[in-house]
């Protein structure tokens, strides 16, 4: 990896968590207008399953020793995508983003030969602001794939939730019940089979891969249609900070889409994440989603509010 002159690559430790979390914090705000990682987000990321911070992350500190990049791989399943992420301080770093980019990809590289794959797949996110960071991804090899966009709505004016159509019923997960667990992860994996990037797991690998900000274990739904399995509502902790409530994923059985089953988990989660005084609510949507979930999101109050945008590539294996 080539740096400035009096400028050092490391490996992060534990450690490094408050210096990690600074830069990240600087980069948030420049790309989306506030912090939005935590401690607990850094140590996750270091610790996550198929990550060895050793070989898969990268700090880099000016000549005075203050941390202002840092580079780490995600792949919360193993199997799959390979998402890099690099964090740099706007102010300070910018230019240090296309090298460590540099060394992801040489890694994910590796990756790939240790999986005695012949390529893998990396992907990677652009925010609106990031216009030379989108730049420095075409210049690397990657192309534009699809496009996120986050939606939000305000709970200071929420309406009383509404009953159910007919046959529907919405109820609590029982998480220390493991065959609602095995029955919510049948649901997700079933409903998102349909969707470009599903990479199924079963369910000891998704319970394992779940992040620590996703058990919120109370915002979690159960929808039946006249008491058979319909759908399911995974919250997560990850906008606590900002006063919202965050839906991770929404899942409706094919069988059962556009018989409401989608708006009444919803709203179920609305209500229960205005009752503990959250602000607003969000979530993010693919808009290349074959459901067309845009449409359900606008029905129960929920605008477009930012978008993100996702560029991939093939990293092949290096050549023997």
């Amino acid at each position: 990896m080539t740096l400035p002159a009096g400028w050092t690559a490391r490996r992060p430790t534990l450690d490094d968590v408050p210096a990690i979390l600074t830069v990240v914090h600087a980069a948030d705000t420049f790309a989306v207008g506030y912090p939005d990682f935590d401690a607990d987000d850094v140590r996750d990321a270091l610790t996550a399953p198929f990550v060895d911070p050793a070989r898969d992350s990268w700090l880099v500190a000016d000549p005075d020793g203050v941390v202002v990049g840092w580079a780490i791989l995600s792949n919360p399943t193993g199997v799959g995508r390979e998402f890099v992420e690099v964090y740099v301080d706007p102010d300070h770093g910018a230019p240090l983003r296309a090298p460590l980019l540099a060394r992801l990809l040489e890694r994910v590289a590796e990756r790939a030969a240790e999986r005695g794959r012949p390529a893998l797949t990396a992907r990677t996110a652009v925010f609106a602001p990031e216009t030379r960071w989108a730049a420095e991804l075409v210049e690397a090899g990657f192309t534009r794939v699809k496009r996120y966009v986050r939606m939000t709505r305000s709970l200071a004016d929420l309406p009383a939730e509404p009953a159910p159509p007919a046959g529907v019923t919405i109820r609590p997960l029982r998480a220390d019940d493991e065959s609602d667990l095995r029955l919510f992860h049948q649901i997700y994996d079933t409903a998102f089979r349909d969707t470009p990037d599903h990479e199924p797991l079963d369910f000891a690998r998704w319970r394992e891969s779940l992040p620590s900000s996703g058990k919120v274990w109370d915002e979690w739904l159960l929808a039946e249609v006249d008491g058979e399995p319909a759908g399911a509502l995974q919250s997560s902790d990850q906008a606590v900070d900002q006063g919202m409530g965050w839906v991770r994923t929404l899942s409706v059985l094919p069988a059962h889409r556009r018989r409401g089953v989608g708006a009444a988990l919803l709203r179920r989660a609305f209500a229960i994440y205005a009752t503990k005084g959250r602000e607003g609510a969000g979530l993010g949507v693919d808009l290349a989603n074959p459901t067309a979930p845009v449409t359900l999101y606008r029905s129960v109050g929920l605008v477009e509010e930012r978008w993100t945008d996702m560029y991939e590539r093939s990293v092949p294996a290096p050549q023997v």
